[in-house]
């Protein structure tokens, strides 16, 4: 109603429109307007609508706070100068030129609040097609921002029905440019790449990214071990695992996890669980007979460490254990029923000795899988 009262045009644009057409809820929704910052401040201003203070407004977004919600809406805007990171823009009541400068056909349409699509570039034919092609030219769109190769391949496992259905002048593009990534920063590549190892076609994508000399510019290992990633991309299908999980596979040794965090600035818990994943995912493996679950249970019952139970879960996600996850996450740690306190009582005195004794009972527990209690124990201390 204010954008209507004022004339300046109001539509919904990018990923809120993909969104909606694929029957999906958007998760935010962004808008785009012919109208300039400054007039939106002075219109919102006159309204009593609350403007959130954000470092947008250079790029032309203003942020109203509505009902408890935050809206954000965008000038039109072209891109006058661009280096592959950041764009010098200026504003345009255009919306063919605004929808030219968006990376992918899929994400360039506009939704006008009374349900009409202004789509320029074939973006709702490729959306029903499950095609993704960048807006007019693939070497272009990607010169204006490198972070798009990645885009690219997050959208295509998202969208994409099968792996393989490329455009061969756009992986062409891709491949030329791909230096262009080696000037981006870790912190934005490392938020695309998870999401690509979350979504469809994981191992198809990550060959690709091999193939075309992408790897190397986003720290990932030279020669990453492609055969293991393979496979482990199939054990973890429906595990929902942690993007760290996934990515381990194609790393052979710790300093591979280490050049990932030199170049990605990956947080401390991720860091940890590439290197848990590295040593152990050979040897901590389920046990013959039985007690399958025991090795990894011991393991637990041994780690001084914090949320050692959060990685072994992975761990199992990375072996493609399913059955044995579902047993482990309802497995509850068992605490150990006997104290200093018990063994005093017995007669036990000195220090050293309690702390023996707490060691030799805590092996006989563990040998009986954590069953014995507290009567059973103390009797096993009799006879010794």
């Amino acid at each position: 109603e204010l954008f209507e009262k004022k004339n300046y045009e109001l539509r919904i644009a990018g990923g809120a429109v993909r969104d909606l057409l694929s029957g999906v809820t958007p998760q935010d929704i962004d808008f785009a307007t012919t109208a300039t910052p400054a007039e939106m401040k002075e219109m919102f201003t006159a309204a009593g609508v609350r403007l959130i203070n954000n470092k947008g407004e250079k790029h032309g977004t203003i942020t109203a706070r509505l009902h408890e919600q935050n809206f954000e809406i965008t000038t039109l805007r072209i891109d006058v100068v661009t280096d592959g990171r950041h764009a010098e823009v200026e504003f345009t009541t255009d919306w063919h030129k605004d929808a030219e400068r968006r990376d992918l056909t899929v994400n360039s349409m506009f939704l006008g609040l009374d349900g009409t699509l202004y789509d320029f570039f074939n973006g709702y034919e490729d959306l029903k097609n499950k095609k993704i092609r960048f807006v007019g030219k693939a070497a272009e769109r990607i010169q204006e921002d490198y972070l798009r190769i990645l885009r690219y391949f997050r959208f295509y496992g998202r969208i994409a029905e099968k792996p393989g259905d490329h455009e061969s002048i756009t992986l062409q593009a891709i491949k030329e440019n791909a230096k262009g990534l080696a000037g981006i920063s870790g912190e934005r590549i490392w938020v695309e790449l998870k999401k690509i190892l979350l979504g469809n076609h994981v191992n198809h994508l990550v060959q690709l990214m091999y193939e075309l000399d992408i790897a190397q510019y986003i720290g990932l290992p030279l020669d990453g071990n492609l055969e293991e990633f393979a496979r482990v991309s199939k054990n973890i299908q429906n595990l929902s695992p942690k993007p760290m999980t996934v990515l381990t596979a194609l790393f052979k040794g710790k300093d591979d996890v280490t050049n990932l965090d030199l170049r990605l600035k990956i947080s401390k818990e991720e860091k940890n669980l590439g290197l848990f994943l590295v040593k152990h995912r050979q040897e901590l493996t389920k046990g013959p007979g039985p007690e399958p679950l025991r090795p990894y249970q011991d393991f637990l019952m041994d780690s001084r460490e914090a949320n050692t139970n959060s990685k072994i879960f992975e761990l199992l996600k990375y072996q493609g254990e399913e059955q044995l996850l579902k047993e482990m996450q309802e497995w509850t740690v068992p605490s150990f029923p006997v104290s200093g306190h018990d063994l005093r009582k017995m007669g036990v005195s000195s220090g050293k000795e309690i702390g023996t004794a707490l060691q030799q009972l805590r092996d006989e527990w563990k040998k009986s899988g954590y069953h014995m209690d507290k009567e059973e124990l103390l009797s096993c201390l009799k006879k010794v």
